[in-house]
């Protein structure tokens, strides 16, 4: 059965431990890994969480860039180990790699040189992650977000090619719309996904809108999936509104037919 998550700031935890969720997904990138102290304190909040930390999203801070002219390998390179480390720490099993920005191929610069790039920094986090429990899940993003991996034919593509255990992808309900991605391409990628993000029309919360949910579910119990499902949307107006989702997520995804 999958466990069911919401993507939220470490201050929500309580809430939405309170209201009985499986886990709380937090970005990576709010852990200040980079600052020694700041991060000290970061860490002591997520170790105590009321409710488990099990997956991290937003993995690059907002300065770094994985490609292009200003890309610092050697940045990268300390920063892929200090994320590892404390994402097995916390006892996140997942860490999602987005970050749009990052990723986003500069102007002028060759396509074939920023894809040599990511597979270069994937294979360092394939390296470094190795027997560590933590698996990056590469998420395709939607091309007003970064126009480098934009459906998961693409990151299947890249996890094949790093050829890792540790690195999968992951596939977000937003997005493959946003693309008009068939969600059948679940089933032909099946093997690598490790990892979900859902939302709803507009990007609200799950149930509020007109996704095709029932299909979108029933295609991961066929191909087998019983890993977390992530509401990655914008919170919802009420606690009322949390529930209801997370009601909704439940009698989606938490079930066996």
């Amino acid at each position: 059965m999958n466990k069911i998550g919401w993507c939220a700031g470490i201050e929500q935890a309580g809430l939405l431990a309170d209201i009985g969720l499986d886990y709380i997904e937090c970005a990576l990138s709010s852990l200040q890994l980079e600052e020694e102290e700041a991060f000290a304190g970061k860490l002591a909040l997520y170790l105590s969480s009321p409710v488990k930390v099990r997956a991290m999203n937003l993995f690059a801070p907002a300065d770094m860039m994985l490609i292009g002219p200003q890309r610092d390998g050697e940045r990268i390179r300390k920063y892929v180990s200090l994320s590892g480390e404390a994402a097995a720490r916390i006892g996140a099993g997942i860490v999602v790699l987005g970050s749009g920005r990052a990723r986003m191929v500069p102007d002028g610069w060759e396509r074939r040189r920023a894809e040599a790039e990511m597979l270069e920094c994937l294979g360092r986090i394939a390296d470094e992650w190795r027997g560590s429990g933590v698996t990056l899940a590469i998420e395709p993003l939607n091309h007003k977000e970064s126009n480098l991996i934009n459906s998961v034919a693409e990151a299947a593509s890249l996890a094949k090619q790093v050829n890792s255990p540790a690195v999968r992808i992951l596939a977000d309900l937003y997005h493959m719309d946003e693309e008009d991605e068939p969600l059948e391409t679940l089933a032909a990628h099946k093997e690598w996904i490790a990892h979900i993000h859902v939302a709803d029309t507009g990007r609200l919360a799950p149930g509020t809108g007109t996704y095709p949910y029932e299909q979108f579910a029933g295609i991961l119990r066929e191909i087998g999936y019983e890993g977390m499902v992530s509401a990655e949307c914008k919170w919802p107006d009420t606690v009322d509104g949390v529930q209801s989702s997370i009601s909704f997520m439940q009698q989606m995804f938490d079930r066996k037919e």
